[in-house]
């Protein structure tokens, strides 16, 4: 189908018509629609190399292996994570995913001690992750997400589709539970990111991640004790000219 035939991106409105359209259709044609005739060559995958971030990157490896895949490596993430995506990579044979990091000049004028993330979470976050994938989604028009609504309270109604600013963005899992990526690994035989067997659910930075306990939610240990719940990267419109 025509990403024109009826349907206008960019905003909200147009995101909640996709919603309706598309709430029914399997998750991997979802995938397949929104690569191959929503967005063809204008759509990325934003992947973490996390917990269950597996389930889409296979997906979207026997859909198109050559679809964009964007990383972001904080400079601060676990050596787990990078070892899993360095796998991923090889074991899926996916061929397009870009690593992008955050720039240097303002690193070192207010993070030369590492310790922002202690000073002002945000501004870290702002600087290691918002605007790299900022700059890095300039050229187009729709990204994918990995999240799900059971992952915290703050995810409950996410949305199918959802505006983010001039474009569109995709949460194919939004409705998947624990158990259902859990039968996808089983199923497909994919590898475990190595600190889930830690009880770390949600994998961010070092020292912004610790393991989740009995009871809490899985994003518990992001963060912890800080009443900070998002990166900052699903907050707003992404927009790569503003010191968001």
């Amino acid at each position: 189908m025509s990403a024109h035939e009826g349907l206008l991106f960019g905003d909200q409105i147009a995101a909640s018509r996709l919603a309706e359209k598309f709430f029914a259709l399997e998750t991997r044609k979802l995938l397949r629609l929104v690569i191959e005739d929503l967005f063809p060559g204008r759509i990325a995958l934003v992947s973490s190399f996390g917990a269950d971030s597996a389930v889409l990157l296979h997906m979207v490896s026997e859909i198109d292996p050559a679809t964009r895949v964007i990383f972001i490596d904080s400079l601060r993430l676990f050596p787990e994570t990078l070892a899993y995506r360095d796998r991923l990579i090889a074991q899926l044979r996916l061929t397009n995913v870009a690593t992008v990091k955050p720039d240097e000049q303002p690193l070192a004028a207010e993070d030369a001690d590492n310790f922002l993330w202690a000073r002002d979470p945000d501004r870290c976050c702002e600087l290691r992750k918002v605007l790299p994938l900022a700059n890095a989604l300039k050229d187009f028009d729709a990204w994918i997400t990995g999240r799900k609504r059971f992952q915290s309270m703050t995810r409950t109604a996410l949305p199918l589709f959802e505006a983010d600013g001039a474009r569109t963005k995709v949460n194919p899992l939004a409705a998947w539970t624990q158990a259902e990526i859990d039968d996808y690994f089983a199923k497909h035989s994919l590898p475990r990111h190595d600190l889930v067997a830690k009880n770390y659910f949600s994998i961010g930075c070092v020292p912004c991640t610790s393991p989740v306990r009995s009871g809490e939610d899985i994003r518990a240990g992001r963060w912890r004790g800080r009443g900070k719940t998002e990166c900052g990267v699903h907050v707003a419109a992404l927009d790569a000219g503003a010191d968001i």
